[in-house]
């Protein structure tokens, strides 16, 4: 089944900190992140922050954004270096960053920079105890050479210019990858993912999935993915629970031709040039689909035999009167909507 994340709450540029709050959005089973957009913010507090990352788990962090016109100065992280979860993000410019190296309690690292200092930053030894990362390099090119040396790495996205990206191949503990805006470098490395359970190709570009053989991953989500047209090895994927296909504009044919027998939830949206869906018999275990803005013929699609797990169907045109009538025909024979 798709990953459930928990519920983000975030606290904006405080002046003081609410600990019996932060404690019981804890224990309520959320995160909980005290963010800063400028210097002037955060100048008094970090201090305070600090013990609460030393007292309570990595479900508490620190973030820094913004500082428009400004280059975060990555000695500030010296000030805590108790935290376990850093998001740097949304951040033109940052220097200093080496001082990452202080935070030896870091499990969760989010660092997303227009302009990265140092393309060689995952070499830092301290980041190699982490369990969570997500980086994200726009302007120099990302080196992951150094992800041999990531024992502890589950969850990892990664995007925008990189070399090396078959190292991801190293991180035998990785349960979640997502890869974005990353075109056309071969994806062999992913069947060395034994562990691996959801895949998110987002953005970038690539024909097809060709080289990833069969595998254990749960949860695909494909989505945005330039000039994608072949998904004819999708049943190779034999043990997903739920497969997202999303503005796929060049894809012209899905085909189960295989029955993949876990399959529970499948939703296609925005695949204007989707004109067939098939083998919708061999998905016993289907109970959730939807169907949004394709080139699907609703008639033709609702006389195929579907699987008689399904119960919520939802096959939607954009076109408010088709998609009325469509509603009411759904309805009559049994189906109910999507639900979240």
């Amino acid at each position: 089944m798709r990953k459930k994340w928990k519920r983000r709450i975030l606290i904006n540029n405080p002046v003081t900190l609410d600990r019996a709050q932060i404690g019981q959005d804890l224990r309520d089973g959320n995160q909980v992140i005290v963010q800063f957009s400028h210097p002037d913010y955060y100048d008094s507090i970090l201090e305070e922050v600090d013990e609460l990352c030393a007292r309570l788990d990595d479900n508490f962090g620190v973030r820094f954004y913004g500082h428009y016109s400004l280059s975060f100065d990555g000695r500030t992280l010296q000030r805590i270096p108790h935290a376990k979860m850093l998001h740097l993000n949304c951040l033109a410019k940052a220097h200093n960053t080496e001082a990452l190296a202080a935070l030896e309690h870091l499990h969760s690292l989010h660092l997303g920079l227009y302009e990265l200092e140092n393309p060689d930053i995952l070499g830092i030894d301290s980041l190699r105890s982490l369990r969570d990362l997500t980086i994200m390099s726009e302007k120099k090119t990302l080196n992951l050479q150094y992800f041999k040396e990531y024992p502890h790495l589950e969850l990892l996205h990664v995007g925008g210019k990189v070399k090396n990206l078959d190292a991801v191949g190293d991180l035998e503990g990785l349960t979640y990858l997502a890869l974005h805006s990353i075109s056309k470098q071969p994806l062999h490395f992913v069947n060395r993912l034994k562990k691996l359970k959801h895949l998110r190709l987002l953005l970038g570009g690539r024909e097809h999935i060709r080289e990833i053989e069969e595998n254990e991953i749960d949860d695909l989500e494909i989505s945005r993915v330039r000039g994608l047209q072949d998904l004819s090895d999708i049943t190779k994927f034999r043990a997903l629970t739920s497969l997202t296909i999303e503005d796929q504009i060049q894809l012209q044919t899905i085909d189960f031709d295989r029955e993949m027998g876990r399959l529970e939830e499948l939703s296609i949206s925005n695949c204007k040039g989707l004109a067939r869906l098939s083998g919708m018999e061999r998905l016993p275990s289907l109970r959730k689909l939807r169907i949004f803005k394709t080139a699907i013929d609703y008639d033709s699609f609702i006389r195929q035999k579907l699987p008689q797990a399904l119960s919520e169907l939802e096959f939607a045109t954009s076109k408010s009167k088709v998609d009325q009538d469509i509603e009411q025909s759904l309805f009559q024979l049994g189906y109910r909507k999507w639900s979240v």
